[in-house]
């Protein structure tokens, strides 16, 4: 059977490859093996011409510095021009993922990574936890050996991770070895803040604010924990029907939780207000399993992810409106860590990694597995990551607080982006 052509107003662009082991060489020179893939375009198969990546990174308008320095000026004397700002700065951004490349990699587990968060303060350490409980911290600045925690092994998996905003030196874990706890570097237990007592409960996700000191858990049957960063609980119900797999506090406004679960919604509470399980702000149904709940880091939107073909981008002023839809393959797989998109720190972009489906409408024939960025406004896709030598499904993708390297996991792998120049400095 013929392959689908794609809608002639579809315009996706280009897919960055990345040779790992030839940085140095030019673009003329990497021409013979940029042949071997190719770029959707509007009627395109994957067939690759060797000028249409290039013309494609040439195709981005960066804004010249000087526009910068005069939007910053502006903004200084009060003048409003800090969207245009913004947005250029935005753009030369995205222009600089051109020369992103995968500068480290890792594969310290002997089982798939299940989590991974930055740490808040040292832009070249993060913690990423695996199916067997193990988390290792790594400082992939420094040539010392990372700090690596052993888990119990099947079992244990760590589906939640984050650094103690109290104490950087301390993170918090849940897990399906039935508890959410705080550990110090050395993987000894500070507290446990919930423990299921049965091996048929355990915990899914997790969230902590430094600000009003809370931290708030999920679990597979749908409760939701809510604590203080003392341990006392400070109510327990069960909100959801079915598994909760995330939980998010809004960074501006942190009473202001987010769930989501395979019942198929994603709820909104006032945690000043929370009397039981009807007394949710608004309840999102999705017409699938959901797997992540995101705010933005400014708070004024809402990233969903399913398990199948479809993110969603709220408003959180207008819940009750129509939201931005992106369509996008990340099918659920069992042994697969569920794909999950998340927010550039700096800019309204989107990232996440894509699952090619052949019932996908507008899947080609041979999709790669990239990254792809998204415009958290438009929904547009523009630009997606690839290495050849790392070619696997890459589940979870988060920038680091800077916003200029990226981690991502893929299967039993950590890879670490970053800028070419910055990469060979490193």
């Amino acid at each position: 059977m013929a392959p689908r052509k794609r809608p002639e107003t579809q315009k996706t662009p280009e897919v960055a490859v990345r040779p790992k082991s030839k940085r140095s060489r030019s673009p003329r020179e990497l021409e013979p093996e940029a042949k071997k893939l190719c770029v959707k375009g509007p009627g395109s198969s994957r067939r690759f011409d060797s000028g249409c990546l290039w013309a494609g990174l040439a195709s981005l308008q960066v804004p010249p510095p000087s526009s910068i320095v005069r939007a910053l000026h502006h903004h200084k004397l009060g003048n409003a021009v800090w969207p245009s700002l913004q947005q250029g700065l935005q753009q030369a951004f995205l222009h600089s993922l051109a020369s992103y490349r995968i500068f480290q990699k890792a594969a310290p587990f002997d089982r798939r990574a299940t989590s991974l968060t930055w740490h808040p303060t040292h832009p070249s350490t993060l913690a990423v936890g695996s199916k067997g409980g193990d988390i290792m911290l790594w400082n992939f600045g420094i040539k010392d050996k990372p700090t690596f925690i052993k888990g119990i092994g099947a079992g244990g998996s760590i589906t939640g991770l984050k650094f103690n905003p109290l104490d950087t030196n301390q993170f918090f874990t849940s897990s399906m070895e039935g508890t959410t706890r705080l550990q110090d570097f050395k993987g000894n237990t500070v507290r446990v803040f919930a423990s299921s007592d049965t091996c048929n409960v355990w915990f899914c996700s997790l969230d902590v604010s430094a600000r009003s000191r809370m931290v708030v858990t999920g679990d597979n049957v749908g409760h939701v924990i809510l604590l203080n960063m003392d341990g006392r609980e400070l109510w327990n119900l069960r909100m959801h029907k079915k598994k909760v797999t995330h939980v998010a506090l809004n960074p501006c406004c942190d009473w202001f939780l987010a769930t989501a679960s395979v019942d198929q919604t994603v709820k909104i509470w006032d945690l000043r207000q929370v009397r039981g399980k009807s007394s949710f702000l608004h309840s999102l149904p999705h017409s699938h399993p959901v797997n992540a709940a995101c705010f933005s880091p400014d708070g004024a939107q809402l990233l969903t992810t399913d398990q199948k073909s479809e993110l969603r981008v709220y408003s959180a002023s207008q819940w009750d409106c129509p939201p931005s839809l992106i369509p996008h393959p990340h099918r659920h797989f069992q042994h697969l860590t569920p794909i999950k998109a998340t927010w550039h720190p700096r800019y309204n972009l989107v990232v996440v990694g894509r699952y090619p489906d052949p019932n996908f409408k507008s899947c080609t024939p041979h999709e790669l597995r990239t990254i792809d960025v998204f415009d958290g406004n438009s929904g547009k896709m523009m630009f997606q990551l690839y290495d050849p030598e790392s070619s696997g499904i890459i589940s979870l993708n988060e920038f680091n607080p800077m916003g200029d390297t990226l981690a991502s996991v893929m299967g039993y792998h950590i890879l670490i982006w970053s800028q070419e120049e910055a990469g060979m400095r490193t």
